[in-house]
């Protein structure tokens, strides 16, 4: 070859079109993520704070006084001082508010399911955590023996505590059905149709089930440092008994996704921002404790 004879152009690399979509698929699962853990943590604490600011007026209301901190409601009342009334209207408070609440969302969510947008997902992750909150909750506080578990160990069984144990187990087996209904739906609130996709459905639960479950589980643990009780550590765990049948269902749901009218997916940088405040607000309000009578 001629070192003085000028170079030809060389054309350019070519990139495998496969290599470009998996790239691109990969930064669209990266937003979910992030979209999808913004709404978990702002939907555990809108529930959290409907819960406990409703046991906490109520409990004010019936003359019972105590502690309002990042560990949860604590009452500074001897046992001899309750009655069986106050203990049903204080401890039933929080899970029937919760309730309505769930409720409410959903019904929400059901009206903006076929529309674009993160409010709908929001919307059912707040009536999952509501879900929780009830079910998978009693379950929880039947093995601190606390909380709402109260309830029923004194409608059932005054001086058992086999009925309310009962009752918890079967709470938490109608929450697994429950989060295998709610797969359709759990889909019908994603904006992508390429996490829609069939051969993406594995790639949908961990970005947008258990991605945001751990994630949003382990900041709201951090926030909650050093006052994060053992109960609600296990109201972290009981999600799984809604999210492990959530996401078997997703991978094999079938969803027209001609129907919807998904956008171009975007990390809502508000609604990330505002989660992240009201991990920080909570943490600033009951990092001292406020006391209440």
């Amino acid at each position: 070859m001629d070192p003085l004879a000028p170079a030809t152009a060389q054309p350019p690399p070519t990139r495998a079109p496969g290599a470009s979509a998996a790239r691109a698929a990969h930064g669209k699962f990266l937003k979910v993520f992030l979209n999808a853990t913004a709404c978990y943590l702002l939907a555990y604490q809108l529930v959290s704070l409907v819960y406990q600011a409703g046991t906490v007026y109520v409990a004010r209301r019936a003359g019972v006084p105590g502690f309002w901190t990042l560990g949860g409601v604590r009452f500074e009342l001897g046992d001899n001082g309750w009655q069986r009334g106050m203990v049903l209207d204080v401890y039933s408070a929080g899970p029937a508010l919760v309730l309505l609440l769930g409720g409410l969302c959903f019904l929400l969510f059901w009206r903006k399911r076929r529309g674009p947008g993160l409010g709908k997902l929001l919307l059912l992750w707040i009536a999952l955590h509501a879900t929780n909150t009830v079910l998978g909750g009693l379950l929880a506080d039947t093995v601190t023996q606390s909380g709402s578990w109260y309830v029923p160990n004194w409608l059932l069984g005054a001086s058992s505590t086999w009925p309310s144990t009962v009752l918890g187990l079967l709470f938490a087996a109608g929450q697994v059905v429950l989060g295998l209904m709610a797969a359709g739906p759990f889909l019908q609130a994603q904006d992508s149709r390429t996490i829609l996709q069939f051969d993406r459905r594995p790639h949908l639960v961990v970005y947008a089930v258990a991605g945001p479950w751990l994630m949003g589980s382990l900041l709201l643990a951090l926030s909650k440092l050093p006052h994060l009780s053992v109960n609600e550590g296990l109201h972290y765990a009981t999600m799984s008994l809604l999210l492990i049948p959530l996401a078997m269902g997703c991978q094999r749901e079938f969803i027209n996704e001609r129907e919807l009218l998904p956008r171009p997916t975007r990390v809502a940088w508000g609604l990330v921002g505002l989660a992240l405040l009201a991990l920080l607000a909570w943490r600033l309000a009951l990092g001292a404790g406020v006391v209440f009578q």
